[in-house]
Formats: C-alpha cells, structure tokens, sequence
C-alpha cells in the first residue's frame, strides 16, 4: 500500500558477534572448564535440564585464561552500550559473574532471565550442528493474550525467536529478555560461556 510506514518503535536487540582469532582461545576455554568440571562432578542446578553448570569464574588472576577472555570481551560490552545509546565516561562497567554450561545430547535450559543486572551474554566454545539454537522469547506477554489467526509469520507477530550459533559466536542482549536453550540433539558437548554485565 502506498503512503505507509511502519513505525518499529519498542525494538528488542540481541547484538551478535563474531570473535576474532576464536579457535585458539576456545581451545584453552575448553580445558579450562573440563578441568572444572574434574574438581566439580556434581556442579551447580539453574536453568540446565541435564548438563553440567559450573560455579562462578574466578576472575581475579590476571594471568588467567578466563581473566583475558573477560579482557577480550570489554570491547564487545563497550560497543553494546554505545549502540543502547547508553552512558559510559566514568562509569564502572564490569562483568559481575561469568560461568559455563556443557550441554551432553537431550541436554537443554529452560526459559530464564538474569534479574539485577543491564546485560547478560553467551559466548560459544563450542558448538557442533544441531547443538541447540537459542532462543527469546517476546517479553511483551500482553501480546500472547489475545491475537488473530496468524497467516504468516513475521517480526511483527512472532513470539519466539531462534537464533543460529557457531563457535566463536558472542550474543549480548537485555537481561529481561526471556530466552531458553534448544536441545542438544549433536553427539558432542555444547559448551557455553555466559556473564552478566552491570555497572558498580
């Protein structure tokens, strides 16, 4: 029709990254939370349906691998509050907690959000085919109330929201977002890197 515009007014962003040189930074990820897990079989239960969540990072010892990811990563957090159009001179932005999941086949994480912080994230360490795309899901829950038969689907009706990811993919997005992890139906480990991202 002539003389429209469709005005998106309330947009909600994922940002997503490629990092640069991953493959060798994933690698000593990966040993690093496999030996993790050696000392902590039994981990942690948050959103994870099977799999193996670990306990917060220590990010405390610079020579660290987990202490220069988060180095790597103030970058990508810079860049998503420039584009928020968020304040950042003399603000302490800082990565408040960071830990890891690994997902075996049939493992999955159920709907979530990461309350009491700005942004939250997950990096993949490792990510096969078929490892489990993430998902969001509309926060507008007024929407889901009432609505007519769709015809076809589009940004305007959707509810959920899959997201294709690779290793080496970095995803930042509000941490009111509800978002959820598919199934891992690949025979390899899915590992997964996330943080929550506020300012002190």
């Amino acid at each position: 029709m002539k003389n429209l515009q469709i005005l998106k007014l309330f947009t909600e962003p994922v940002f997503k990254y490629k990092l640069e040189e991953y493959e060798q930074l994933n690698k000593q990820l990966s040993d690093y939370i496999y030996k993790l897990r050696e000392t902590d079989k039994k981990g942690i239960k948050r959103s994870n349906k099977g799999g193996w969540h670990s306990q917060n990072f220590q990010l405390t010892d610079p020579n660290s691998i987990q202490f220069k990811f988060g180095v790597k990563l103030n970058q990508y957090i810079i860049n998503t509050f420039k584009n928020f159009g968020w304040k950042i001179e003399n603000k302490n932005i800082r990565i408040s907690e960071m830990w890891a999941i690994i997902n075996k086949k049939e493992d999955f994480n159920v709907l979530h959000t990461h309350p009491n912080c700005y942004l939250s994230s997950a990096y993949y360490v490792k990510a096969e085919k078929n490892c489990g795309k993430f998902e969001i899901e509309n926060p507008n829950i007024a929407k889901r109330h009432l609505f007519p038969e769709i015809a076809v689907r589009n940004e305007l009706n959707l509810e959920v929201a899959s997201i294709e990811v690779n290793e080496g993919d970095l995803l930042l997005f509000p941490s009111y977002l509800p978002h959820k992890v598919g199934t891992n139906k690949s025979d390899e480990d899915r590992i997964v890197i996330s943080f929550n991202v506020d300012i002190k």
